[in-house]
């Protein structure tokens, strides 16, 4: 292996990072489980479950990564002198091949969507088709898979940093253009007003952990999404405040998508509570009934590219930066090998609902289902209770170590009285959540 690269700034930095954690998550799941679960009031315990739960999961994981310059995979390993934290290193690869299973079939369905708006072809869209038609899954995986590794396969500054600066800036912009001009629509005043005023009686046991649950995910936490990229800085920065930065970012963005989707959900009377299929369906419909529609949606569609392509992005240099190490390939050899490798594993979900059908849970179910629920409810709870342990217990790296790393070169340092919420609460949260989602999981 070739001297470990360097981001060329702490702009490149904060973007890739927000890039990785910022996507669908975001941009998706965030509006519509604002939606089912009363608007504002989830809004509003969601911000609190991300500062006092996402805040301290980031710069753990930010930490190890910068300490230990080195991929997920030995991480663990490097900083404690023991084999028995190569484990979850392991854990962290697997986890992200079964990240990639799916994400990059997502992505390609919003790519999908986009061409369709842009050239016109939007009258007759359906999410039902497009799944269960398998030229259409395996040609947009196709070409999601090859443009992250082409992008890839060029040194980090001059590929992923460059292009991943160019993409959120247009991803800003365009998340603006669309929010203004949601607010000019009839149905913006209610629409908005559900959205951002919290209904206090609306908060419940459930919502709070739906909150926790989502706060904790969006981040891309457990699986060395960030340590990955803290590995590749320096110490000038301390990581509280840059870890404030991207969850700046990353909310900033999730909470614009819903002020761009209820007003117009709003104005055609279509259900905010459509769950995942509020993006597909529900936002095809109102395009299609508004005046330019084509044209919004083209925009709306190109935005939800950039976000779903910036975690695409991050998860396969993730993967590759472990496969390299493990083999001492190349970049473009490299991206070679887990190119093809990714496209051959997604295509269980590309044909899930096709040519392989495969019922894992309960009935509608399929090969999606299976990946996402080794990601979200397994590896990313299970991988960042680890990281918590391994932060602030001996057995592991340890609270001093940690504390000096995460404190190290100029911003916000972590405060002695901080300690109880990293060493306590963050992997109590965590361990609830996990027990949680076992315990309300729909098995059947």
């Amino acid at each position: 292996m070739e001297k470990r690269e360097q981001l060329g700034s702490r702009l490149g930095f904060i973007m890739l990072s927000a890039g990785c954690a910022i996507g669908c998550g975001n941009v998706w799941k965030f509006p519509w489980m604002c939606g089912q679960n009363g608007g504002g009031s989830f809004m509003l315990v969601y911000v609190i479950c991300l500062l006092i739960l996402g805040l301290p999961a980031m710069v753990m994981e930010l930490s190890v990564g910068r300490a230990a310059q080195t991929s997920p995979l030995y991480m663990y390993e490097k900083l404690s002198g023991k084999r028995k934290w190569k484990i979850p290193g392991i854990v962290c690869l697997i986890g992200n091949i079964a990240l990639i299973a799916f994400y990059s079939v997502v992505a390609g369905w919003i790519i999908y969507y986009f061409v369709k708006f842009l050239t016109g072809q939007n009258a007759d869209l359906g999410f039902e088709k497009m799944i269960t038609t398998p030229s259409v899954n395996v040609g947009y995986l196709l070409i999601t898979v090859v443009i992250t590794f082409v992008i890839l396969s060029f040194r980090l500054q001059g590929g992923l940093e460059r292009i991943t600066k160019y993409m959120m800036s247009a991803l800003l912009v365009l998340m603006l253009v669309l929010a203004i001009h949601s607010f000019t629509l009839s149905g913006a005043k209610d629409g908005l007003a559900f959205y951002l005023i919290p209904d206090l009686s609306k908060i419940s046991g459930t919502m709070i952990v739906k909150a926790m649950n989502q706060a904790f995910f969006t981040l891309s936490v457990g699986m060395g999404g960030m340590a990955i990229f803290g590995s590749y800085i320096g110490k000038e920065r301390s990581l509280l405040g840059e870890s404030v930065n991207i969850i700046v970012l990353d909310t900033f963005v999730a909470v614009v998508a819903g002020m761009i989707m209820f007003p117009a959900c709003d104005t055609y009377n279509l259900e905010v509570t459509a769950g995942p299929s509020l993006l597909f369906d529900t936002m095809a419909s109102v395009f299609n009934h508004m005046q330019g529609g084509r044209w919004w949606g083209a925009l709306f569609f190109l935005f939800m590219v950039f976000a779903a392509m910036s975690t695409v992005f991050g998860v396969c240099e993730n993967l590759l930066a472990m496969i390299r190490e493990l083999t001492g390939w190349s970049r473009p050899v490299g991206c070679i090998a887990c190119g093809i490798g990714t496209f051959l594993v997604a295509l269980t979900t590309a044909l899930g609902y096709s040519l392989i059908r495969f019922q894992p849970f309960a009935k509608g179910t399929a090969w999606l289902d299976l990946w996402d629920f080794i990601v979200s409810n397994n590896a990313m709870p299970l991988g960042s209770l680890i990281l918590a342990l391994f932060c602030c217990t001996r057995r592991g790296w340890g609270w001093n170590n940690f504390l000096q790393e995460a404190n190290a070169g100029k911003g916000l340092k972590i405060k002695a009285w901080m300690k109880p919420l990293f060493c306590y609460f963050v992997p109590v949260g965590i361990l609830f959540i996990y027990i949680y989602g076992m315990f309300t999981f729909p098995w059947h």
